[in-house]
């Protein structure tokens, strides 16, 4: 046996046992699965030995890249001297992502607990605005995702993420999605107000009229990376209030320079949350999930708590390295820079495809909804499955979303340079070509 047919051996047997002892609702993407071996920067290799320029970033979690050397350093310094404690100790690493997170997250927001997952950091942050507001019913968005617990699956608004009804009251209200606007095309400052008045008439007829939060993505990411028009969040924010109810800001796909500019999206629209959640780039792959909030909030969760394995020491030490490179490289300014790249190149794209209805996004996370008919807007996922299976072919990394999974989503390290940018463009642009001639 070759060295070649023992390494296509090995993928294809790994790739056989993963369909025969994994579960069957988690299935990975492409018709062949990619097995990844090994990674470093924007570069992975899989057990082909393939290299692949990676712009998806592992659903926008790797941010500083793969296996960054200092977060590698650490780590291995970190979990050869402790690497569990649980929430019952106190360790410098956690102190310090806490001081961090409390210095750079919008207004009075200081007080944080540490998960394991967003799922974890979304289920923490409905309880605590349960607790401080004495309520029980949430206002969430259509074409919303998050998470996979039994809450967190009944806050998502995407039948195909759904697998079970709960009676968890969450009640949703139409998505500011501009692209598909519910009530005007194109969608306007117009909108602002039907948009108001949709929320709430959803609070007078389908609650109790005593909501306890809104609970939101700044740009919702399964969703296709939908932005909401100007001015949305502090409309919504100023209803939800005014009837007695918290905001509480989704910052996981979003989070820490991704959006350009600022270190959290919300900031673009000058609204502090109640509370905020936090995940995927904090900690750079390491299991971490956050919840923010003020003081007087964080007080209302009086019943004892623990998280075995939220803050654990190995998980604060990769995102305190995190943030210390992202504050050194000023990830911000990048993504705004690469972003623009990114966009104009996208754009441009567009332009050559009839089938690309839609460029959006806001810094290093950009997206393409693909259309069967720009007129009439009918999604087309049959096109972005080619399109994947196409990037794939060309050596270049991207994800699905959207409703209809009909939207490419691009989100790469935010310490791409632009000469790796352009190479991914290229990729992109030969793929885009392969489905033009139907290869």
């Amino acid at each position: 046996m070759t060295h070649e047919t023992a390494v296509e051996s090995t993928a294809a047997a790994t790739r056989a046992a993963h369909r025969r002892y994994l579960f069957p609702c988690a299935p990975p993407m492409y018709d062949e699965p990619l097995v990844l071996v090994r990674g470093s920067g924007v570069w992975v290799e899989d057990a082909d030995g393939r290299a692949y320029l990676d712009c998806y970033a592992g659903i926008l979690t790797t941010a500083l890249g793969h296996c960054h050397p200092d977060v590698v350093e650490r780590v291995r310094d970190q979990i050869g001297t402790l690497g569990h404690t649980s929430t019952l100790y106190v360790t410098e690493p956690a102190v310090e992502m806490a001081r961090r997170l409390a210095a750079m997250a919008p207004g009075r927001l200081d007080r944080s607990f540490f998960t394991n997952s967003g799922t974890e950091a979304v289920e923490t942050a409905v309880m605590l605005a349960c607790l401080y507001t004495g309520r029980s019913e949430i206002i969430a968005l259509r074409h919303s995702y998050s998470g996979r617990s039994l809450l967190t699956t009944n806050m998502t608004a995407h039948a195909p993420w759904r697998p079970l009804a709960s009676q968890v009251p969450v009640k949703h209200v139409v998505s500011p999605y501009p692209y598909r606007c519910h009530f005007r095309s194109p969608c306007d400052e117009t909108c602002l107000d039907a948009f108001a008045r949709d929320f709430e008439e959803a609070i007078l007829t389908t609650t109790s009229g005593k909501p306890a939060a809104f609970f939101a993505e700044t740009i919702q990411g399964v969703g296709g990376y939908i932005v909401p028009p100007p001015g949305y969040f502090q409309r919504m924010a100023e209803i939800i209030r005014r009837y007695g109810g918290l905001f509480i800001c989704d910052e996981v796909q979003t989070g820490f320079g991704r959006t350009g500019g600022t270190w959290f999206g919300i900031e673009h629209w000058e609204v502090e949350p109640d509370i905020m959640v936090m995940a995927k780039g904090i900690a750079s792959g390491f299991p971490v999930g956050a919840t923010i909030t003020r003081d007087e909030i964080a007080a209302a969760w009086t019943a004892k708590t623990i998280s075995t394995f939220g803050a654990n020491p190995i998980s604060m030490t990769a995102a305190v390295a995190t943030n210390e490179v992202m504050v050194r490289e000023d990830v911000r300014a990048r993504a705004t820079a690469r972003g623009a790249e990114l966009r104009a190149g996208l754009e441009a794209l567009q332009r050559r495809h009839e089938w690309i209805g839609d460029v959006r996004g806001m810094g290093l996370m950009q997206a393409l909804e693909l259309v069967d008919d720009r007129r009439t807007k009918a999604p087309s996922p049959t096109r972005a499955k080619r399109l994947l299976e196409a990037t794939k072919a060309e050596g270049v990394l991207v994800g699905v979303g959207g409703l209809h999974n009909h939207v490419v989503r691009m989100g790469p390290s935010l310490l791409i340079t632009a000469e790796e940018l352009d190479d991914a463009l290229d990729r992109l642009g030969r793929a885009c070509a392969r489905v033009e001639r139907g290869a």
